[in-house]
């Protein structure tokens, strides 16, 4: 029986996984609830419904953290646990998006998570997130003179300068959606003398976007009125949202000019030409991309459904020989980065 082929793509707060032999894409969050820290309660979406309700002898985690792994075994157990199905005697191999900008050590971690996992795998790829989002976008990478992929995450922006089917600059900016909903939650707070939670942050941020004509607009949400200490419905102004998110938005399109003032000129006159392509699960706030363009003055373009740009670029990859020498292996003597 042929091998099975598995793409994943480990986001802060989402796993995408394509398996090759059903020919699917499967998500995932990545949270796992512990009970009394010890015992595995839920893991997947069914533990992210806990998130913010749970009782206090449940613990929601996230074992990935501004992009790379902070609680090892939870993450192995939550990735097992999603590949269930396959037995260890099949030893199948794997293909895992990577970021660039990283430690070695951060980036050994993704191999040893599924390397050495109940998963047996009989081998494992790695890959640049920047370049699987470029393949899954759709460009001809191998001829691009220059370009600019932007990925907006839950807890991370992955800034990626390619050319000629290679990495030229690229830049981890340790902000990301959880850092927006942060971020409004504490400006309510701090303005309002009103607690919300994240998920009711992350909704008024959803609401309101970063930018439109809108400047009346508001929202009522549920949360405890901090002065009189009881629970309370308040109406939340898109200033108040927008004024909180501008912040981190800003160190977003400064690590974009610094990346662009950086590129090499013939490069630079790829990204002039084509601009800033927009992927990751953030990329579709609304306003984002109007807000990028009129900061950075490069047109930005948000590809088709940009939270599976990368496990798409993956599954292209797995499918194509050709890209196959865009992967490699950290068992290499030649691995790249090593060089």
């Amino acid at each position: 029986m042929a091998r099975n082929v598995y793409g994943l793509d480990l986001g802060t707060y989402e796993i995408k996984i394509y398996d090759k032999k059903k020919d699917e894409i499967r998500r995932e969050k990545d949270v796992i609830a512990m009970k009394d820290k010890h015992y595995v309660f839920s893991t997947g979406d069914s533990a992210y419904e806990m998130y913010e309700k749970a009782p206090e002898n449940i613990q929601v985690v996230f074992p990935m953290k501004n992009g790379v792994i902070a609680h090892f075994d939870d993450m192995q157990y939550l990735l097992e646990s999603l590949l269930k199905g396959e037995r260890a005697s099949s030893r199948c191999e794997y293909l895992v998006a990577v970021p660039t900008d990283v430690t070695e050590v951060e980036k050994r971690a993704f191999y040893d998570l599924v390397f050495h996992s109940a998963a047996k795998a009989k081998s494992v790829k790695i890959v640049e997130r920047g370049i699987a989002d470029a393949i899954g976008y759709g460009a001809d990478i191998w001829n691009e003179k220059g370009m600019m992929i932007a990925n907006f995450g839950g807890g991370t922006t992955e800034i990626s300068v390619l050319s000629s089917g290679g990495i030229v600059l690229n830049r981890l900016v340790k902000i990301g959606g959880e850092h927006f909903d942060m971020s409004v939650l504490n400006l309510v707070r701090h303005h309002r003398d009103f607690l919300i939670g994240r998920m009711t942050a992350e909704r008024l941020r959803r609401e309101f976007g970063v930018f439109d004509q809108e400047t009346n607009a508001s929202l009522t949400v549920s949360g405890r009125d901090l002065v009189q200490g009881v629970p309370q419905e308040k109406a939340i102004s898109i200033g108040l949202v927008r004024a909180a998110m501008k912040e981190p938005l800003e160190v977003c399109v400064e690590a974009i000019r610094s990346m662009y003032d950086r590129t090499p000129p013939d490069v630079r006159r790829g990204i002039e030409k084509n601009g800033i392509y927009l992927t990751g699960g953030l990329a579709n706030l609304r306003g984002l991309s109007t807000y990028l363009q009129e900061s950075t003055g490069l047109p930005v373009t948000t590809a088709k459904d940009p939270e599976l740009c990368a496990v798409r670029g993956l599954k292209t990859i797995i499918l194509n020989k050709e890209f196959r020498k865009l992967t490699y292996s950290m068992l290499d003597e030649d691995y790249r980065w090593l060089r």
